[in-house]
């Protein structure tokens, strides 16, 4: 079982793998449970792609999905949803993973589920529903408690997933309030929906449920009024059933739902033995759980055991796969045991237990769960010093914006307090692109006082701040040679930013004209960046090698860089970082030279949708990357479009005007360009209208288009109407058609 071997090999196995499949599995439906056959079959033979069942928490949702999951004939696919899910990478990455059986092109892009902010919706989005689509038997997917995933970036992911459910399939999604998107479908007639009123029990599923409990006679008015009282509240009567059975009166129970199910829980639960009540209480802290995990968090070794017996009591213990090997509790009775555990132990014992289940998954490989136990702990140094230390990993698997949403929850307050974490909001901002917050974080971490550090702690940090500040070149191209030099002084041998202190290096080399330094630090880093395990360096230096071996007239060695530098962006899945854009354009260059017209227009569509993180807040990097797509846009004939991106460039510089010897490389291509005879050409889509593209895709209006990219509705209107023109169309459509055909939306 995989709570046994994760007690006996702690950390070494890979707990975030067996907490996915327990996600992804199918749970058991009790063939005596009370029946929704009939609401089930309407749900089928409404022809509806979207089924939607919400209601408050109590009303059988899981369970009336589960028994459609074991009656289905179709192929079923299944995804317990919870919060470390409310990231766009991370909620694509569960659905393909648990949809990979659907048909052979889902489980080709599992691993491609991964991109930032808009980008997931540009591309990993529709390739997943691409995938979906070209399943060859019809499917049901089911998405259970989607109130976790409730964020604008999670819903429109989704949105695309259900547009492309082929006719005959079905997408089923439960949970505690109505999702936008349905409100969307309803419109377009392919939702069909079940609400709390179709889920209420009348007098036979009441009796039917005091079966379950074990009680066989109960007199029908009796039974009338604690349906009426409870409303037909299924979790309700079923507590009115286990009152019953413990000798209470059922019937006298009068409140509302809140106050109801307190009292149901309370009376079901006090005729326990006191460890047993306070093994419910302390477990609750958990989402979901082992047996191990459970010894580990109480200092106990029958865990097991005292799970089979709150099974056994139908305590309202969900199993999360069919080997009973990890569960969890119902949503309102873990509610109710959580304010049990505060009301009887304090809030001091609360934060220590989050503290140990912290400690239990960061032993077992599951940091993003232990970082969530933090927070809620309110752990605030040890919870820091963990999101500083997954911060650069994180980037790596695509999930920037659940770093981002830990960062915020610990508030700006707290990020003052430490350095570190104010470092990696600035990144972020960054490497997305995000002008305002990287403006604001990076005078943030200029007016931090190193002095009230640690003495221990401020090289490290200098270091770091040296390293932001070198890319982001606000002081000109000498003050970033002398901080990337500070960096590669300072950054000790064995730190993971060690390969991008040298990177950086290359790059001050670079500005200055130093050749040969330059292509010795792009080395080093790289050989650096694969030992670490950073593939960002590697995607990084990797293109300026090839762009040196160009320059010194070496096209063979150019194309080994490039093709390296292109290999590790699919190796890691980074498509759609702005830190990808170099590489692309300068292998889109390499393949045009040596003929491959197919695969330099491929690449080059990939490097102009990728630059649009490549802002002023990078100048460098943002510069040479309009530098080497222009030299692309040349080499097919398109003049037109090297003069846009020109313009791109002298935008740039001109917020950056002290950019060493790339102002003379912009000038010295400009005077080429202008010296030959003018021809015909495209006008690319700008960043911004790239931005904006992927929305073209959703039922979203230009008004809710605007919210999301946080500009004015004239502002969408505007740059739709040129996406029309540039591509050539009249229509949304039309539009999106076209994007996908030039390679700018999709693979």
């Amino acid at each position: 079982m995989p709570d046994i071997q994760l007690d006996s090999v702690a950390g070494e196995l890979q707990l975030q793998t067996v907490l996915l499949d327990a996600k992804v599995q199918i749970p058991s439906w009790k063939s005596g449970a009370v029946s929704r056959r009939g609401l089930i079959k309407r749900a089928k033979d409404s022809g509806a792609r979207v089924v939607s069942v919400y209601a408050p928490a109590g009303y059988g949702k899981s369970t009336m999905l589960a028994e459609w999951a074991s009656s289905e004939k179709r192929q079923v696919a299944w995804v317990s949803l919870e919060r470390t899910d409310a990231d766009p990478a991370t909620l694509l990455e569960t659905i393909a993973f648990a949809t990979s059986s659907l048909a052979p092109a889902v489980e080709a892009v599992v691993a491609d589920m991964r991109g930032v902010g808009a980008f997931s919706l540009g591309r990993s989005a529709p390739l997943l529903a691409a995938a979906l689509a070209s399943a060859s038997s019809s499917f049901v997917l089911f998405l259970d408690d989607l109130h976790w995933v409730d964020s604008a970036g999670c819903q429109d992911a989704l949105e695309m997933i259900l547009d492309y459910v082929p006719t005959g399939s079905q997408v089923v999604v439960a949970g505690r309030g109505e999702s936008a998107l349905i409100a969307r479908l309803r419109v377009s007639g392919d939702a069909w929906e079940i609400a709390a009123a179709d889920l209420r029990m009348d007098a036979a599923g009441a009796r039917t449920i005091f079966g379950l409990a074990g009680i066989d006679h109960v007199d029908d008015a009796d039974l009338g009024r604690i349906v009426d009282r409870c409303e037909g509240w299924p979790t309700g009567l079923f507590l009115c059933a286990l009152v019953a059975r413990g000798g209470g009166d059922a019937a006298a129970v009068v409140g509302d739902d809140r106050y109801l199910a307190d009292y149901l829980y309370r009376e079901c639960i006090a005729r326990m033995p006191d460890e047993m009540q306070e093994f419910l209480r302390r477990t609750a802290v958990f989402d979901r759980f082992s047996p191990a995990s459970c010894n580990a968090l109480l200092g106990i070794a029958d865990a097991r055991a005292r799970l089979h017996e709150i099974e056994a009591a139908n305590l309202f213990l969900v199993p999360m796969d069919r080997n009973r090997g990890w569960f969890r509790y119902h949503a309102l009775f873990r509610e109710f045991l959580l304010t049990e555990l505060e009301r009887a132990e304090g809030a001091d014992a609360v934060t220590e237990l989050h503290r140990r289940a912290a400690a239990w998954h960061e032993d077992n490989g599951a940091h993003a769960v232990a970082v969530e136990h933090l927070l809620q702990a309110r752990d605030i140094p040890r919870a820091a010093e963990l999101v500083a230390e997954l911060g650069l990993a994180m980037y790596g698997e695509g999930q920037v914006m659940t770093v981002r949403r830990w960062l915020e929850e610990l508030g700006e307050d707290v990020l003052r307090e430490y350095p570190a974490l104010v470092i990696s909001m600035t990144w972020i901002a960054l490497l997305l692109g995000e002008i305002r917050p990287g403006e604001r974080w990076s005078r943030i971490l200029n007016d931090l006082d190193v002095d009230s550090l640690p003495v221990e702690h401020r090289r490290h940090f200098e270091s770091a701040r040296a390293m932001v500040r070198s890319a982001m070149g606000e002081r000109g191209y000498q003050r970033a040679i002398a901080d990337a030099a500070f960096a590669m002084e300072h950054e000790p041998v064995t730190s993971p930013w060690r390969d991008q202190a040298i990177h950086l290096w290359g790059t001050a080399c670079l500005l200055r004209g130093d050749d040969d330094a330059a292509w010795d630090a792009f080395e080093e880093a790289v050989d650096l960046a694969i030992i670490m395990g950073n593939p960002d360096t590697v995607i990084l230096s990797e293109p300026e090698l090839s762009l040196l071996a160009i320059d010194r007239g070496d096209w063979v060695v150019a194309g080994a860089h490039a093709r390296r530098g292109v290999e590790m962006i699919e190796a890691s899945h980074m498509d759609g970082y702005p830190t990808t854009a170099l590489a692309l354009a300068v292998a889109a260059r390499v393949a045009l030279h040596q003929g491959d017209r197919e695969l330099g227009d491929k690449l080059l569509a990939r490097g102009m949708r990728a630059r649009i993180g490549c802002t002023y807040l990078l100048p460098y990097l943002s510069v040479r990357v309009r530098i080497q797509l222009a030299k692309a846009h040349v080499a097919l004939g398109d003049r037109s479009a090297a003069f846009h991106l020109l313009r791109e460039a002298d935008e740039i510089l001109h917020k950056r005007p002290d950019a060493g010897v790339i102002t003379a490389q912009i000038d010295e291509f400009r005077a080429g360009l202008t010296a030959e005879p003018s021809t015909g050409g495209s006008v690319p889509l700008t960043p911004a209208e790239l931005r904006l593209l992927p929305y073209l895709q959703t039922h979203l209006t230009i008004a809710e288009i605007g919210q999301r990219l946080y500009i004015s509705r004239n502002t969408v209107s505007s740059q739709v109407s040129s996406i029309y023109r540039k591509l050539a169309v009249t229509t949304r459509g039309a539009a999106v058609e076209r994007a996908v055909a030039v390679g700018l939306l999709g693979a």
